[in-house]
């Protein structure tokens, strides 16, 4: 029987679905032809895969071979099939055994020199295969990212001849050999470089703590961007878990995480003139966007009013939810996107408003329209809003003090409180239900009506209630973890809110 079927992976989003190649060779004029809705790079595979054969020194047959890609509905793109496709005709052929095949998957792009090219997508791949019990061929540029998952067996092969090598016996191939990890250590931009500020620095380790979102306002030159680059250097290393999932969304994009540092939380910073699909993500074929790339991580939008107001829209949905679902015609696909989102903008167009040492030139209207670029409902979102004011010259030249610590000061706090947080709640303060509100942020009689009076005033939506509630819940936690709320962590929660009110 001149029928042979091989296992191979396609993309979606960031799950892989598996394709079977099936390979049948028939009498009739010798011709190639691929099925299963294919897309014009995997309908190209039969060139690809022709000439490889031949330069490896097997026979491609001249014979009619019908490739068919199944489930046919799936869409397939990409060279990610040219290793199953050549296999599958060896097979068929009987050049290599077929019982091999049954418990293998093939990934990778072939060249016409037979040699193994990587593929984008290889770990989602892997992690689904390791679900089912199978082994894994994948091409060795894909070897550092193959390390990563462990309980699967996997091999790697730099040609084809290897592959066949090792299936009919003669050789073996080699396993991935993992690239040694920091564990997480930071050695980016440090706190002690930011003079002053200790509203902001207060701010931002409660940002930390508890996984809230951040807008920051001041004057030019205050040190926004500086406080921002700086959030990761106090934030908890990624799990295990975690980190698998950030390199996931990279493997989607086809970009290569830099896997000696795989463990540190991502940080992205979009130039304000990006589009909607870049920042959620999309396209024919839909890939991560910038949110899905700062999951786990954070996400910094620097001035924050220049971008588009459709853009900054689209980020509504996924603060909430944690994800972004993108739909086309053909498909729909969804990636993560739990990211902590740090902005930062002026107070007016001329940047001045409320400056002491330079002049504001801007009329009322003009730095209302400012500030109406950012809706309501988005800065509702937004956890804490802080001021950012100048900082006096001379304070710059004098020694430090003792509030300007270092980033492994500030995160050893952190990663004390933020284990209070997860021993409690099991996930951060910010991502607790409303449910679990009502259990982890008790209130006494008294806070609880000095409480209600205190939004009556200021007019605080539902959403910024329990905003308001997680944001001092993080308060308490970093001040020693006391069960009740006091009216001290709900007026400082509250403090953050006037800004986005």
């Amino acid at each position: 029987m001149s029928l042979a079927v091989t296992l191979s992976r396609a993309q979606e989003g960031i799950a892989a679905p598996q394709v079977m190649v099936e390979v049948h060779l028939s009498g009739g004029l010798p011709v190639t032809n691929i099925v299963g809705l294919p897309e014009a790079a995997v309908r190209e595979a039969r060139d690809r895969v022709r000439v490889a054969i031949q330069n490896t020194a097997f026979e491609y047959p001249n014979r009619r071979v019908t490739v068919n890609l199944a489930p046919a509905e799936l869409p397939k793109d990409g060279g990610r099939f040219d290793l199953a496709i050549a296999l599958g005709i060896l097979a068929a052929s009987g050049q290599v055994p077929r019982e091999k095949l049954d418990d293998c998957e093939f990934l990778g792009e072939l060249a016409l020199t037979g040699a193994l090219r990587g593929v984008p997508g290889v770990l989602p791949a892997l992690l689904r295969a390791r679900a089912c019990g199978r082994r894994v061929v994948v091409p060795r540029e894909n070897a550092a990212e193959a390390a990563l998952v462990s309980d699967v067996d996997v091999r790697v092969a730099d040609t084809l001849a290897e592959v066949c090598g090792w299936l009919r016996g003669a050789q073996e191939l080699s396993l991935p050999v993992g690239i040694p990890c920091d564990g997480g250590a930071q050695d980016g931009p440090d706190l002690l470089d930011v003079r002053g500020q200790l509203q902001a620095r207060r701010a931002l380790e409660i940002t930390a703590v508890g996984g809230h979102h951040l807008l920051l306002i001041g004057p030019p030159g205050t040190g926004k961007t500086m406080l921002a680059e700086r959030l990761p250097g106090i934030l908890p290393p990624l799990s295990e878990s975690e980190a698998l999932e950030t390199c996931v969304v990279r493997s989607v994009a086809g970009q290569h995480a830099d896997l000696t540092h795989w463990r540190r939380r991502p940080f992205r910073a979009p130039h304000h003139t990006a589009s909607a699909v870049a920042l959620v993500g999309g396209g024919s074929t839909p890939r991560p966007g910038e949110i899905s790339l700062a999951h786990n991580g954070v996400l910094f939008l620097d001035e924050l009013p220049e971008f588009s107001r459709h853009v900054l829209e689209v980020l509504r949905e996924p603060m909430e939810s944690g994800h972004i679902v993108i739909s086309r015609a053909a498909r729909q696909s969804t990636f993560p996107a739990q990211f902590q989102m740090v902005a930062a903008m002026n107070p007016c167009p001329c940047g001045y408003a409320g400056d002491l040492r330079q002049r504001c030139h801007c009329t009322p209207d003009q730095i209302k329209r400012y500030r109406s670029r950012i809706s309501g409902p988005l800065l509702d979102r937004i956890d804490l809003c802080v001021e950012v004011p100048q900082v006096p010259l001379a304070s710059l030249g004098t020694p430090r003090g003792v509030h300007d610590e270092d980033s492994a000061t500030v995160r050893a706090r952190v990663l004390k409180a933020r284990r209070q947080s997860l021993m409690r709640a099991g996930r951060p303060n910010a991502e607790i239900s409303t449910r679990e509100l009502e259990r982890d942020c008790a209130l006494g009689p008294a806070e609880r009506r000095w409480f209600e009076s205190a939004l009556e005033r200021l007019g605080l939506s539902a959403r910024a209630y329990h905003r308001v509630l997680r944001v001092a819940r993080t308060i308490a936690d970093i001040d020693g973890g006391a069960a009740l709320l006091d009216q001290s962590h709900l007026a400082e929660a509250l403090q953050y809110r006037r800004l986005g009110s």
